[in-house]
């Protein structure tokens, strides 16, 4: 039995042939989501362990159908998935008994395809449904409460700051004025009043007017950029010496926040007259690509999804 997860995995090769896998080592795969990444790093493993993280219950069960095998307890290489955001991933390694260092970690950030096709999910402006956007159906906090109760100001922010939205301000100020008469339930509602702040000669150009809104409430709702800064220093610290780590982004912020986490711990400032660098300024890491890597031709061809995706690549010293 298969359960249907479709999702083209974007820089597959380029993402897990950078972690230079050994077939006995112990790897992690951060963001499970359909596996692709996943399928390929098992295939270069022997007798290693992949432990797949994801917040998302409907991963976690397709993960169970068509991973079937990998997850016996008997089979080599062994995979374990792990229900949780992967800003824990020390705490649940700790709990798996692996408190001896990674050879490996790998990300593949945003939201997966079925998530998006997933109507009752909320996170899609093509369908009219409650608002939602949790990737853990579990946690508390969704797009309703935060579009419902959040502050006029607090929502310019992160329409601003998430979504690099430039009418923030007005779309802010339209969802406030609108909840007071009842409360914003659906994404059309959304959408709606989102496409009436925002000039109707602006909503001609540069795709979906409520494109960049729902991706800021989305990174809001799932905590994503906090999450993202967590989990790479964890990352860092759990990585053995010669372990490496990749990290494929979507958005110029999750870029942002990969490159500056690896350039301060990639580079050292040592004071004046001192002759030998002590351990403690020593660099953690070194880049394996100062550029990032972008997907190649034809894979622009046959992947969207891949035409603003980045991928970084470091390793512990």
């Amino acid at each position: 039995m298969t359960t249907n997860f479709k999702h083209t995995s974007v820089l597959l090769r380029e993402t897990i042939d950078n972690l230079n896998v050994k077939d006995n080592g112990l790897y992690v795969d951060a963001t499970f989501g359909g596996g692709g990444h996943a399928r390929y790093l098992l295939s270069k493993l022997n007798n290693g362990i992949l432990v797949g993280f994801d917040q998302d219950n409907y991963a976690i069960n397709a993960a169970k159908d068509n991973f079937y095998d990998y997850l016996s307890d008997n089979h080599q290489p062994h995979l374990i998935m792990v229900h949780d955001n992967f800003s824990h991933v020390t705490e649940n390694l700790n709990k798996l008994g692996f408190n001896d260092g990674i050879d490996g970690i790998y990300y593949d950030l945003g939201v997966s395809s079925p998530q998006f096709d997933q109507p009752d999910r909320g996170f899609s402006y093509r369908f009219d449904a409650r608002l939602d956007m949790r990737m853990n159906q579990e946690q508390e906090l969704d797009a309703y409460q935060v579009v419902n109760s959040y502050s006029q100001s607090q929502l310019a922010d992160i329409l601003y700051q998430y979504g690099d939205e430039k009418f923030s301000r007005q779309i802010a100020r339209k969802i406030v004025q609108r909840r007071q008469q009842k409360p914003i339930e659906t994404t059309f509602e959304l959408v709606e009043l989102i496409k009436e702040a925002i000039p109707a000669a602006k909503r001609r150009t540069g795709g979906h007017p409520a494109k960049k809104s729902f991706q800021a409430i989305r990174v809001e709702v799932n905590h994503e950029l906090d999450s993202l800064k967590a989990s790479l220093q964890e990352a860092i610290e759990l990585l053995k010496p010669g372990g490496r780590i990749s990290v494929i982004t979507f958005q110029s912020h999750e870029d942002k926040i990969v490159k500056k986490i690896f350039k301060q711990n990639s580079e050292v400032e040592v004071p004046r007259g001192i002759p030998v660098i002590p351990d403690n300024l020593k660099p953690k890491l070194k880049l394996v690509n100062r550029k990032p890597i972008l997907a190649t031709a034809s894979e622009l061809a046959d992947n969207n999804r891949s035409h603003s995706a980045k991928l970084r690549v470091a390793e512990k010293l």
